[in-house]
């Protein structure tokens, strides 16, 4: 896998304002192309856009929709923040770059549907470069893309690891797999012993194919991240469910808290780089439920979620029934 050993590659070409200004330009393009995606789905709500400045240096735009008749809730936030010293979150495996400034720079997306039936998705793509005296910055890029259905069907999760594997191949035979095992080794409780979800892709430290190459797998992922998930949400949207469905819905959104507060590296990037709370916790589900030591029915659609979608598998070589 991609490691701290790969920030060996610099920007000695480019100049870092006009390398952000290029990177920038895509992640708002990016930012507005899913929130008009989303607003078509959806059919009745608008997504509100609030911008805002970060203390350090740099700011974003936060874009939110909330009551939708498809969509409960959905942030699509930007973001481009300076600081004097990088986070703790990001030097854990970089020590030698703990007092470094630093520009981070990312878009990233959460849709909790109303739905049960309808999977949370989440994308995020970022790039960070860090200013060292008398030497070029470092820089390198990450992301992904994960699903967490509540409800699964075989047929929805071959299709968005298909268009994950799509998103990769013109980078190489093998990077689709080892990305999405990276996804599962990330997206995992371990309090649980349980995944979040069905996996995707994850990367980070991402620097290895130079700039160029780098940058385009970036955005490769940003635009096939919708091509996964408009179709799966467009099939689930109007599904009839009842108030069992519903608690089960929001019982299980308590794990994607659980991960977002507890492990999630996103969110103790912003915090220790003292970024936008509203903006950071965006992510969160509007309801969530948490149950004492509760179990499935045996037999019944909420234990064949644990049973046949929480568990490591090659969803490739599954077969609709």
């Amino acid at each position: 896998m991609m490691g701290p050993l790969l920030l060996v590659f610099n920007l000695v070409h480019m100049n870092l304002t006009q390398t952000i200004n290029l990177i920038k330009k895509y992640l708002l393009g990016l930012q507005l192309k899913i929130c008009d995606i989303l607003e078509q789905e959806d059919g009745r709500a608008s997504f509100l856009s609030d911008p805002w400045e970060h203390l350090e240096g740099g700011g974003g735009i936060t874009k939110t929709i909330a009551n939708g008749q498809v969509i409960e809730k959905a942030g699509i936030n930007f973001s481009y923040v300076l600081g004097p010293a990088l986070p703790a979150a990001a030097t854990l495996k970089r020590p030698e770059l703990t007092a470094c400034p630093f520009h981070a720079l990312g878009t990233s997306v959460v849709v909790h549907p109303y739905n049960p039936y309808a999977p949370t998705a989440h994308m995020n793509v970022r790039f960070v470069a860090v200013e060292r005296p008398h030497h070029p910055p470092l820089w390198w890029f990450g992301g992904g893309f994960d699903l967490t259905p509540y409800y699964g069907f075989i047929e929805d999760c071959i299709h968005w690891h298909k268009t994950a594997k799509a998103a990769c191949l013109p980078f190489g035979e093998g990077v689709y797999r080892q990305f999405k095992q990276w996804c599962d080794e990330y997206f995992y409780l371990p309090h649980r012993k349980e995944p979040r979800g069905i996996g995707g892709l994850f990367f980070d430290d991402l620097n290895a194919w130079g700039f160029d190459g780098s940058f385009a797998f970036m955005q490769s992922i940003g635009d096939h991240f919708m091509q996964a998930y408009q179709p799966i949400l467009a099939k689930r949207k109007a599904l009839p469910f009842g108030e069992k469905e519903r608690q089960f819905q929001c019982y299980r959104r308590g794990r994607y808290v659980e991960f977002n507060l507890l492990y999630d590296r996103g969110t103790l990037f912003g915090v220790q780089s003292k970024g936008r709370t509203e903006s950071i916790l965006m992510s969160l589900p509007p309801k969530v439920a948490w149950e004492y030591n509760w179990r499935p029915v045996e037999g019944s659609k909420e234990e064949q979620l644990y049973k046949v979608f929480l568990i490591k598998k090659d969803w490739l070589l599954e077969n609709v029934h």
